[in-house]
């Protein structure tokens, strides 16, 4: 896969089919409009989306993700798409005429011969770009259009919104049915406090999620790690350790079952499957290790 990020001069080699979005969770509507992606035959695949975003620069307020921009580019290469294109979210970007969007970068810059999206889809100066546009537009500048209807858990549309609602509650299961796949968090092991291995007797594995990763429920969960190629059963934290005294950052501990080698300083990814209990301060470290 071709990254490109951070630059408004790029070009395209070739003709593509081209989705704009966040794709943050990349859910089961993501899974379907991104098949349908690969499945128009004849082109490259491609995808637009902003490197910071936008709503957090039109209202000034921090967002958090339910994918990073780094899992985001990892979930991409992995689905085999040709192209992610992260565009810098500027002032002038902002204020760009839908039209002069669709023309200048969608359909000249990223060589747009077919367009992919949802029938909610927006872009342009305070989202006045939609379907009807691009409709239109595809007439006079000669591409397709497919506009693919939304997956509906029940009768609730299937979004990034509905899924952080249920992270937030702890309720990792029914967010994963809605991912079709598993909520991960990816990081680096890092050493923590040492108190894992020589105090409760057995070693975790601690990392420190990005400041803008939307994390769930603090409490601990039932969990699969991936770690150096292979998958390993565990039980992992997210919280502050109220039981470790001291202003602990938020992090993500894992007691991995029956790890091989030395993973510290390694990339691992965390899969959360199951809420077990909510964050709970015990009496001591020795109470801690018998629960």
């Amino acid at each position: 896969m071709k990254y490109i990020a951070d630059t408004v001069d790029f070009q395209l080699e070739e003709p593509t089919v081209v989705t704009l979005g966040k794709f943050d969770g990349r859910h089961r509507g993501h899974q379907k409009l991104l098949h349908t992606l690969k499945e128009t035959l004849g082109y490259a695949t491609a995808i637009f989306t902003f490197s910071t975003a936008p709503l957090s620069l039109v209202t000034g307020e921090a967002a958090t993700v339910i994918t990073t921009s780094e899992e985001r580019r990892h979930n991409m290469e992995k689905m085999g798409i040709d192209y992610l294109v992260e565009y810098p979210f500027t002032d002038d970007v902002r204020k760009m005429d839908p039209s002069v969007f669709v023309k200048d970068i969608l359909v000249k810059r990223m060589r747009a011969k077919a367009m992919v999206v949802g029938p909610d889809c927006s872009f342009g100066y305070k989202g006045a770009g939609n379907v009807e546009l691009l409709r239109s537009l595809s007439k006079e500048l000669g591409f397709e259009l497919y506009v693919i209807q939304k997956e509906k858990d029940h009768r609730r549309d299937i979004s990034s919104t509905y899924i952080r609602e249920e992270l937030s509650l702890g309720n990792v299961a029914k967010a994963n049915e809605l991912l079709g796949e598993p909520y991960a968090i990816h990081g680096i092991v890092v050493h923590g406090n040492h108190i894992g291995g020589p105090r409760l007797g057995f070693p975790t594995a601690n990392i420190i999620p990005p400041a803008n990763k939307r994390l769930p429920k603090f409490g601990v969960y039932v969990s699969r790690v991936l770690a150096q190629g292979k998958y390993y059963k565990g039980v992992t934290n997210i919280g502050r350790k109220p039981t470790i005294h001291g202003d602990n950052p938020v992090g993500v501990e894992t007691f991995i079952f029956d790890v091989d080698g030395d993973i510290y300083g390694k990339m691992i990814e965390v899969q959360l499957l199951e809420f077990d209990r909510g964050e709970q301060k015990f009496a001591s470290l020795e109470e801690l290790k018998e629960r």
